[in-house]
């Protein structure tokens, strides 16, 4: 005799008892007593975290990276997954992974900008731009996110024990950046298209005072101005080449440069050459 519950719940859906006992066929864990769900059991978050060191230490970098993104994972937005995060991207970074080492570092300063570990998660950012920086025959969008990034780590951390390298390594940019201008201004000069080349000289001039560059960049501008008959600009960019390098082999050149046209270094205080290096104290920097 059918067991009177189970018929009328099944007339309650409007079943009969063989469709009942269809669906109730289904369903696993009645069909088989003996089943048993598998139970992944929660590895601890600090487990995970000294594996993830210790493949660090045998500079196993994917295989710690793996562990530490299994922590953010499995205990998203904990202490233990900010410590994690951080510890992925100097794996990444270590591994070269620079462009995941990029990501790692942006989320982590998304997630925790106030975070103890800030400072040292843009250095990481800047320090990854850094590393792909490529030679001034390329392209230097790299080496102007390495710029950003570091400015940005010393605006923001300035007493950061990160602060001072962040220093050097701004140098080293602003030089690559200014070997690139340099490099097109030349190009220029050789066929003689003076205007394009004095607007590359005029931005090294401008934005890359402190570089080993700058001397040049102003001998080339004596010579372009001079192509152009432009004479007060010639004389002016001679001049304060002199006033601020005066044993510059540079200044030596733009000297003869003009006495050869019968002119002489003369500043023009009106010129943007002269109010540009106006208060300009030259750093110590690449290139003596």
């Amino acid at each position: 005799m059918p067991n009177i519950g189970r018929l009328l719940a099944c007339a309650a859906l409007g079943l009969s008892l063989t469709a009942c006992d269809t669906l109730s066929s289904l369903n696993p864990f009645e069909k088989d007593e003996k089943y048993k769900p598998e139970l992944v059991p929660d590895v601890p978050a600090a487990n995970l975290y000294n594996e993830g060191l210790a493949l660090m230490a045998k500079n196993e970098y994917p295989d710690a990276s793996k562990k530490f993104d299994q922590i953010d994972k499995t205990y998203p937005r904990s202490e233990w997954a900010r410590k994690a995060l951080i510890m992925k991207t100097y794996a990444s970074y270590e591994g070269g992974e620079f462009s995941e080492s990029v990501n790692d570092a942006r989320r982590y300063l998304t997630l925790y900008p106030n975070g103890e570990d800030a400072a040292y998660a843009q250095y990481l950012l800047a320090m990854s731009y850094y590393r792909e920086v490529p030679d001034v025959t390329r392209d230097q969008e790299r080496t102007e996110k390495a710029l950003a990034a570091f400015q940005e780590l010393v605006e923001r951390h300035p007493r950061s024990e990160y602060a001072e390298d962040a220093k050097f390594k701004l140098q080293v940019v602003r030089d690559q950046l200014a070997g690139k201008e340099m490099e097109i201004g030349r190009y220029y000069l050789q066929r003689r298209n003076y205007t394009g080349a004095i607007n590359r000289f005029r931005d090294v001039v401008s934005k890359y005072q402190t570089t080993r560059h700058v001397e040049e960049a102003l001998q080339r501008l004596t010579e372009a101005y001079l192509a152009l008959g432009v004479v007060s600009e010639a004389q002016t960019a001679a001049a304060v080449l002199g006033h601020n390098f005066p044993d510059s082999p540079w200044y030596k050149d733009a000297y003869k440069l003009l006495q050869s046209g019968g002119h002489e270094p003369r500043e023009d205080t009106g010129s943007w050459i002269s109010r540009t290096f106006r208060g300009f104290t030259r750093s110590v920097g690449l290139g003596g």
